[in-house]
């Protein structure tokens, strides 16, 4: 199928499934014409890609993460090496919501202080 398909199908903008294909998430071929062309497994890759992105994984942990995963929803076929890596991702996302936390709190202060206006 050719990107425009490729992007009808999976709701994904032709430029951003070529970001996916730069950063070694998506694979194509290309016809004599120059013109992309996609199998059908490209549907379930770029909804993988979608479901892991919603959750919080950059597209460089994606593409040690996405041979690992299985169907498009996706599961996982877990490995010592693939659970360290998501353990260590979700550490570093307690750490960012710490952060956050603490910053909302003193821009909350700053607010209710005095002369802080209504």
């Amino acid at each position: 199928m050719l990107i425009g398909e490729l992007s009808r199908r999976t709701g994904v903008s032709a430029r951003l499934l070529r970001y996916y294909e730069a950063q070694g998430l998506l694979e194509s071929r290309r016809d004599a014409n120059g013109y992309r062309t996609y199998d059908e497994e490209a549907v379930v890759t770029v909804r993988k890609v979608r479901a892991l992105l919603n959750a919080g994984l950059t597209t460089e942990v994606i593409r040690v993460v996405l041979p690992c995963t299985v169907g498009d929803q996706p599961e996982f076929d877990w490995c010592a090496d693939l659970r360290a890596l998501m353990d260590r991702e979700l550490e570093a996302m307690d750490r960012r919501i710490d952060d956050l936390r603490r910053s909302r709190g003193t821009l909350a202060g700053y607010l209710a202080g005095p002369g802080a206006g209504a």
